[in-house]
């Protein structure tokens, strides 16, 4: 029968605001015993987790420094409790108000698989590891908590925590659109079009959506269009396109089933008109690039802005964007751009710049 007990830790709990968080010392190789990384995957289409995967290089220099003289690891490991671990205060009074001193008590199951723990590793996943891993009988870390009310919430703080270091924007983009609370205002501006992004890239290609499982994310690395790609069209069109009539300019906020018709719509005319192209990656077709991606989204804000959902049939959009065939290269031939600027097909570089010449050229063709 597997054991249950207790592991209680000394500590401080410190109120900030309407918040606490706990610091205290624990030894880094006992942390898996009630501690579990989230990782990020999905089950079907929901989200679960929030953590990259482990980076092993990293790990092995940690783990070599921590078996060498002197090591120190001066920066506190950062954990997420649930409601099964609590705090009992000493009978001891601090001398300021917002510190108390007293145990975590956090209740260890060892029958529990990794994904039911009550801590969860929110910031510093390597390091943990490494002292697992190290050839080491002990070695004390310095330890933040605080009690997360769900996953949402722990993600938002892992979000937090991150946000002065170099995360992957992917997996950024697949967090946001089920993080909850308070984020940085550039990872707010971006958690609409994010939720949109995820809407579309996990819909159903039988139901012929045309992004459904395209898009590469941390979760969906069979795609090939580049999640960036399409965040920067849904952005552009949000804010100053066709999407715009969806948005509450005042608290950001949007009616996300409406700018999927939209987008569903619109581009599914789009991968019919230019099939060959809109099923090959983005080193084979200019489509499926940024560029063409961006260019496109542009050319749906010109045909579309103001038009709501319901009425895009009536547009007789499959005429309008097949009336650009003969303007496109998008897998093989020459772009002419005018004014001598003659392009490969794979000339287009998705820059600013390039992004601009060739939504130009769409628009004029258009025209």
């Amino acid at each position: 029968m597997a054991d249950c007990y207790e592991i209680r830790l000394p500590a401080l709990k410190i109120r900030q605001g309407e918040q606490a968080i706990f610091a205290f010392g624990v030894d880094g190789k006992r942390i898996h015993e009630f501690t579990t990384v989230s990782r990020v995957h999905r089950d079907d289409t929901e989200l679960q987790g929030y953590q990259r995967p482990e980076v092993l290089s990293h790990i092995r220099a940690i783990r070599r420094y921590l078996e060498s003289d002197g090591a120190m690891l001066p920066n506190a490991v950062v954990l997420a409790f649930d409601e099964r671990v609590s705090f009992e205060a000493s009978t001891d009074r601090s001398a300021l108000d917002y510190v108390t001193a007293g145990e975590l008590v956090i209740p260890v199951d060892e029958s529990l698989p990794d994904d039911q723990k009550p801590a969860w590793l929110v910031d510093g996943q390597q390091r943990s590891a490494a002292i697992r891993d190290a050839d080491l009988a002990e070695f004390a870390v310095a330890a933040v908590g605080f009690i997360a009310h769900g996953e949402a919430e722990q993600r938002s703080q892992f979000i937090l925590v991150n946000n002065t270091k170099p995360l992957p924007k992917g997996l950024i983009h697949e967090l946001l659109p089920d993080t909850e609370g308070h984020l940085p205002t550039a990872y707010a501006k971006k958690q609409l079009p994010a939720r949109v992004l995820s809407a579309l890239n996990f819909g159903s290609r039988a139901d012929g959506q045309p992004f459904a499982t395209r898009i590469a994310t941390p979760t969906m690395a069979n795609g090939y269009i580049k999640d960036n790609s399409v965040l920067k069209m849904i952005e552009n069109s949000l804010y100053d396109g066709a999407l715009y009539q969806y948005r509450d300019p005042i608290d950001g906020t949007g009616d996300v089933d409406q700018m999927l018709l939209h987008l569903n719509y619109f581009w599914t005319v789009v991968a019919v008109t230019f099939p060959e192209a809109w099923n090959l990656p983005p080193t084979k077709s200019r489509l499926t690039h940024g560029a063409g991606i961006q260019a496109m989204g542009y050319v749906m804000d010109q045909l579309t802005d103001g038009v709501p959902a319901v009425e895009l049939p009536g547009l007789n959009l499959e005429k309008r964007v097949a009336s650009l065939r003969s303007h496109c290269a998008w897998t093989s031939g020459n772009w002419d751009f005018g004014a001598e600027q003659i392009r490969r097909w794979n000339g287009v570089q998705n820059t600013p710049n390039d992004v601009r010449l060739l939504t130009s050229h769409l628009l004029r063709a258009l025209r």
